[in-house]
Order: structure tokens, then sequence, then C-alpha cells
């Protein structure tokens, strides 16, 4: 599958025709702009968990695309770099870089800019393309990286050709997973809509960036938002030996086994997406639900078998959990805070049984599973360790990767282990669930009136053999999209597979 996009020059388009440069209304007092700020911070566990595995091509990078109408007057060069700018400004890590001195020492390096040159920052991660949010999605996905080191994240503006009062456009957020998860890009989009689409001219628009910049200057030395880390309570040592026994009680829960992929080196991510129902049609609750678990799913052969998966049962998947609600407010919300949780489904049903009832046996089961680790008093010390024991693991193959690189991995020594008193049972957790939910709740349409809200898609660069199933609602509408890698199943498989989901919320529900 190949993409081809034309970056539009500024004598193309309309909206590239403002040349850069800056108000003088910022202030009177030249030299009161030539100051620069720095400030740096260690990445945190689930942030260098992420961090880690996207150095070689970006795996996990987020792109977010959204639809709207809007006024043509709206969508120019000089208003969209003002309104990024100032949401750079505002949400530091979108604005930072990553040193990297050593596996367990890589931190986020921040510049607080003046606002001429926060301008001109702005300006340079701010791109034009001639193309639509599928097409752009799947060159995200599957073609070079868009992001780096230095370039943590990117505002893609996709006109369409023609032109009219009333345009359709759409926008597009690029973003490292280790900056931000799906909640704070959607909080984003709506801070970006409301700057956009809000009653300020340019002009007051610069003057907000300069007023926020003169205010932040003077109340507060320029400092990065914390790591998800840093918003845990702190333990005792007793709470920290029954964090521990609690969580190894709860690892032996689950029966998992993790298999490194065995399928072609070449990696294609394909997308399909399924526009279900308007709200009044059905109940959102259960539809979430629903989705969450469907019947099937994608397990490995056994780690010594060079085969590519194949389908079978589902006993197990994993699932992302906001882990906000369980921490104090943070002032910066554009900051990543997920956890994981597993999913377990009953899969020793009779074979008599009618699929309608396996069905609804397997959601009830779901619910109760989604609904305890949404409210355990555990999740955050659970969660705790899961990114201790990430990032742990992320730094461990992060050096295997390097030395095979560069031809010096030699492979450990296996350990002899004691055979356990009751051995796991294999089950793959190949199948990641994303339900973010109703999305209404986050956009504020009322603070952008002229600005109409359509449709919305993402998806974020995989791992080989990767799958994940995302689920939301937007404008009215209950949407679920399927991820894949299309070069990591044999045959038809993953393609089954999501016209059963697809079929099973048309039957069921």
């Amino acid at each position: 599958m190949t993409f081809t996009a034309t970056l539009l020059q500024p004598q193309q388009i309309h909206a590239c025709a403002v040349p850069l440069q800056v108000k003088s209304t910022y202030t009177s007092a030249p030299h009161a702009y030539s100051c620069t700020e720095h400030a740096e911070r260690q990445l945190g566990n689930s942030e260098l968990a992420y961090f880690l595995p996207s150095r070689e091509n970006g795996v996990n990078d987020i792109c977010l695309y959204i639809d709207f109408h809007a006024p043509e007057h709206l969508i120019t060069r000089a208003r969209l770099r003002v309104v990024w700018a100032i949401l750079r400004a505002r949400h530091p890590l979108l604005a930072s870089k990553v040193v990297m001195r050593d596996y367990a020492d890589v931190s986020f390096v921040y510049t607080r800019r003046n606002p001429m040159d926060e301008l001109a920052e702005a300006d340079a991660s701010l791109v034009f393309h001639s193309t639509t949010g599928p097409d752009f999605l799947d060159s995200h996905l599957n073609g070079p990286r868009i992001l780096s080191d230095d370039r943590l994240s990117q505002l893609a503006i996709l006109i369409p050709p023609g032109g009219s009062a009333e345009q359709n456009y759409t926008v597009a957020f690029n973003a490292t997973h280790f900056i931000g998860d799906g909640l704070s890009m959607h909080q984003l989009a709506n801070e970006f809509f409301s700057l956009l689409g809000g009653p300020m001219t340019n002009v007051e628009l610069e003057e907000k960036l300069a007023e926020e910049w003169r205010i932040s200057r003077e109340s507060t030395p320029a400092v990065l938002p914390a790591a998800l880390e840093m918003g845990y309570p702190p333990e005792s040592k007793l709470g920290q030996a029954a964090g521990d026994v609690a969580f190894q009680l709860y690892q032996a829960k689950q029966i998992v086994w993790w298999f490194s992929y065995q399928g072609d080196d070449l990696q294609l991510t394909c997308f399909a997406r399924e526009d279900m129902h308007s709200l009044d049609e059905l109940e959102l609750p259960d539809v979430l639900l629903h989705v969450s678990h469907p019947t099937t799913k994608v397990e490995r052969k056994p780690y010594s078998e060079p085969a590519k998966p194949v389908l079978s049962r589902c006993s197990l998947m994993y699932s992302a959990l906001n882990i906000r609600p369980f921490l104090p407010a943070a002032p910066d919300p554009q900051v990543l805070a997920v956890g994981y949780f597993n999913v377990i489904l009953p899969s020793f049903l009779p074979q008599s049984l009618a699929d309608i009832s396996t069905f609804w046996t397997r959601a009830k089961s779901a619910k109760v599973q989604i609904t305890k680790a949404a409210r355990s008093p555990l999740t955050v010390s659970q969660n705790r360790r899961i990114g201790r024991d990430r990032a742990k693991n992320a730094r461990v193959w992060a050096k295997e990767d390097d030395e095979k690189a560069r031809g010096t991995f030699k492979a450990p020594t296996p350990q002899t282990q004691a055979q356990p008193v009751s051995p796991k049972t294999p089950s793959a957790a190949l199948l990641g669930l994303s339900c973010i939910g109703d999305l209404g709740g986050l956009y504020r349409h009322a603070s952008y009136p002229s600005i109409t809200l359509i449709n919305q898609c993402g998806g974020t660069r995989q791992r080989s053999g990767g799958m994940l199933l995302f689920t939301r609602t937007f404008a009215g509408r209950f949407r679920m999209s399927f991820q894949y890698d299309e070069n990591g199943f044999e045959g038809n498989l993953v393609e089954d597979f999501w016209k059963k989901c697809v079929d099973g919320v048309e039957e069921f529900l």
C-alpha cells in the first residue's frame, strides 16, 4: 500500500498566503523578549515504557483527525499558527524534545520561548496537505515516521480542492504516545477549536499569546508537567509490602503468555471503521460493553514455531484505563495517564448454548470485570507496579535491540527455574481495547458556534502482529474501528474476525 501527499506551498493555497510576522502590540520594550528559559525532567516509568520502543520507527505514535465545517476565513496560516503557538505554550510537552543519555536516563527538555520565537516554532510544526483524513492516517500508520525526538507533536490541516464560503476541512494532531493519550488528545482538540472558532481576531490571539507568556514568566519558572507516577500517593513500608503481595496475587490470576512476533518483517497496518448506530437507537453503556469483548480472537502458536497466528476462541484481552480519576487534578491535562487491566472471558461454556446466550454470558462477565477495574481501591497500587515492570522490560529490550543492531548481542544463559505447583494455562492477549466512551462531554460546541464537527478517527503506529479495537461516541453516533497488521496473520482470518464483530453488534443489539 502506497501513499503520496503533497505539501502545499504558500503560493498554492489561501491559508499559506500570510507571511510569518508578529504584531508590534506585544510590548513597547523590544528587549523584553530576549530571554529564554529551560526546563528538564526525567521520563516516568510509563513514559519510558512508551519512548524506548518508539526510537526505531515510531511505535505507538498517535494520530487523531477530525473532519469539520468552518468558514474559509478561519483557516488561514496566520490564525492557525497563533492558535498552535498558544497550545504549545500552555502544554510544554508538545514543544519539548527528548534527550537520551542512558536506558535509565531519558529526559524531556523544554525551552520557554518569547512569543515571537514561539510563533516561529509553531509555524515549523504546522503543515498543510491536500488529502483526506483516511489517507493521511494511512500515511501516519504505514509511511515514514512524521515525528522524532526533536519534534514530539505536529498539527496538520487537510484542505480539499475547490472553495466555498463554508468548507469541509480536517485537522490532524500527531503526537508521541509518551506525551499523551487518547483523552488528552481530545481535550487538546476541543481547546484548539475553542481558540480557532472563538470570537478573538488574529491580532487579539497574538496579544493573548504574549499576555499568557508574560504572566507565566512572572509567576513561575519554566516547568514541565509532572509524570504520572508523581501523582501517586506515597507508600509506607507496610503499604509497599502489602501492595507487592497483592500485585503478585493479581499477576497469578492472569493466564497470559507473551510471545515475540514470528511473522513477516514488513508491517502494514490496515484500518477498518464502522459507524454503527445513533444514540437514540440503543443504550451506549451496553454497546461499549459488547464491542469490548468480541467472541473470537487471535492467538499465537508456541514461541518455538515460526508460524503466523491462528484464530481461536477468545479468553483474554487487555484494555487501557484512565488513571486521572484516581489522582489529584493535574494543572496540565496534556500528559500520559493510562494504566492497564485484563478482561478474561468465560471459555468453558456448554457447546449446546445458543450464540445469543453465550454472547450475553460473556457480556455480563466483562461488565463485572470492567466495573471492578474502574472502581478498585488497588488500581493505583497495581498500576504503579505495572508501570515499573513495563519500564524495566523496556530498558532490557531496548538494550538488546541496540546490541543486535551493532552485532554485539549475546543471548543470556537460560536459568533453571523451579516448576510451579500449579502451572499456568497459556493464553495470548493479542487484542488491545481502547473504549474511550462518549466524547460529547469533552467538546464544548458552544465555544465555537461557527464550526461544526462532523467525524473523528485515529490510530497509532503499531508493532508487527498488533491488533487494536477502538470504540467511542462522537457527534451523536457510536463508532468502532479496528486496526491490525495485514502481514501478521494468514489468509482472511482478521477480515473474518472483523466481520463477526460487526455482525455481532448488528444481530444482538
